[in-house]
């Protein structure tokens, strides 16, 4: 009834979970310990069961590489899937998938069965990945290492009739998205529209200047979380109450988050302490919006502006910030919930994206040479700036980049982040030094433990330990 579907294409400390089912889901990429003076530095039912598939072979082309081959082509269909089935493959990997086994709501599964084409690391590092996430109808996963690149999936879009998952299987991201708005504002200091050191106030009426000690909030300041904003709006959760258990973002829209920004009082000067905010790196998408459309008096779509400077430009055609596509069906304690939206945080956790797509733009921020053709140059010097170490997260060797958490690791750094909504969990990091990367996505709400995602990063670290040991 369900099934695992394999692709390889040949190409590449514990963080905070996020998204407590007792609160409002905030999942959170954020580091461990959070608070303290910035350092400033430059019981869910399991899935059905089911039995492997094959994995095919071939090569990412590296800039300036050999010529593209079949596997390289973007408008091949997966081999042995119709596309009704599993939809439009980016890449043209093969994705053959056999489905047999019982498969009832909440029916234990079987542990996977051994896969046969992925070379070893991958059948070690991301197969367990596949049953970490209990309560999900599908998990999908993907990594990179050296020039192989492996994709895995397990199960169905949904409980019953969904559709098998695949790489190009679309997850919600949650604060994942924070990701995204970081090379959104890069990209918009690189073709000179704002700059890291601007104050909100520029970009905001009168009415909603929040009220600060100690110096203006920057654009900085909201992607390095230290703004000094609450984590979340004052006034929200009483307005979320509603809809706590569905979807409690729907409707807090652009005219909220400004009111609620006008009656905002920090009491810490802006830069001198580390606190997590979906606050703040939700205005700050609106702000980027606002940026690039000042003669309009309006704050612009979010959406559209990242799809057309960055999601685009970069090739990834199954992320968006709106349902309009087909996507998996989100779980929470093994009830269906209904699509997330966040009309007034957009950039703190409105995307929907796939391993593909994920894994593609991992590439990209690991080595920014290795961009689409199509990349402006702008952008590209967005995927290299935004990775830069901004500060050290206080009271541990953690740092931060834009959004992005890092881990230093003897010989190599990590970057990760995680996220999650009411029905979805994310996670998704890399390593430059050690040439690693991993995603992981399950269609079920964060646990309170934080398995998937503990897991997650402890195989994206093992591979990067091995990578480094191994050179």
């Amino acid at each position: 009834m369900s099934g695992r579907r394999a692709g390889h294409d040949g190409r590449g400390e514990r963080p905070a979970a996020g998204g407590e089912p007792s609160r409002p889901p905030t999942p959170d990429g954020a580091p461990q310990r959070s608070g303290g003076a910035a350092s400033r530095q430059a019981g869910e039912p399991s899935r059905p069961t089911a039995r492997p598939s094959r994995a095919t072979a071939g090569r990412r082309p590296r800039a300036g590489g050999r010529p593209a081959t079949a596997s390289d082509r973007k408008d091949a269909e997966p081999a042995g899937a119709s596309r009704a089935d599993a939809g439009r493959s980016d890449s043209g990997q093969t994705d053959e998938g056999r489905r047999t086994g019982r498969g009832a709501h909440g029916g234990a599964r079987p542990a996977p069965a051994p896969m046969g084409a992925e070379p070893t690391w991958a059948t070690e590092a991301l197969v367990p990945l596949l049953r970490a996430a209990p309560g999900a109808s599908g998990v999908a996963v993907a990594a990179r290492r050296g020039t192989d690149r492996v994709f895995l999936a397990d199960g169905r879009t949904a409980w019953g009739d969904g559709r098998p998952v695949d790489a190009d299987t679309r997850f919600e991201l949650g604060s994942l998205t924070k990701t995204f708005t970081a090379l959104l504002l890069a990209e918009s200091v690189a073709r000179g529209e704002v700059r890291y050191e601007d104050p909100i106030t520029r970009f905001l009426p009168r009415v909603a200047a929040p009220r600060v000690p100690g110096g203006p909030i920057t654009l900085l300041h909201l992607a390095t979380h230290t703004s000094g904003l609450p984590r979340l709006p004052p006034g929200f959760l009483t307005r979320a109450a509603p809809e706590w258990f569905t979807n409690p973002y729907a409707t807090f829209r652009t005219e909220d988050l400004l009111a609620a920004l006008g009656h905002t009082r920090t009491r810490t000067r802006p830069g001198h302490r580390f606190r997590y905010s979906n606050f703040g790196v939700g205005l700050l998408g609106h702000l980027l919006a606002r940026a690039a459309s000042p003669g309009r008096g309006a704050y612009g779509d979010y959406g559209e502006l990242l799809a057309a400077r960055v999601l685009r430009p970069l090739g990834l055609r199954r992320t968006t910030c709106t349902p309009e596509l087909p996507q998996a069906t989100g779980y929470w304690h093994g009830r269906a919930r209904p699509p997330w939206e966040i009309p007034g945080l957009p950039g703190a956790g409105a995307l929907r994206s796939s391993t593909r797509d994920l894994l593609d733009l991992l590439d990209a921020l690991a080595d920014p040479s290795t961009a689409p053709g199509t990349a402006p140059t702008r952008l590209t010097a967005a995927l290299a700036d935004v990775t830069r170490p901004r500060l050290v997260v206080p009271r541990s060797t953690a740092r931060m980049a834009l959004v992005w958490n890092i881990r230093p690791r003897p010989g190599f750094d990590l970057y990760h982040h995680s996220g999650g909504t009411r029905g979805f969990t994310a996670f998704a990091g890399f390593s430059p030094q050690a040439g690693v990367s991993l995603v992981a996505l399950a269609n079920r709400a964060p646990a309170p433990n934080g398995a998937f995602i503990q897991q997650a990063y402890s195989a994206l670290r093992g591979l990067a330990t091995g990578c480094v040991e191994g050179a």
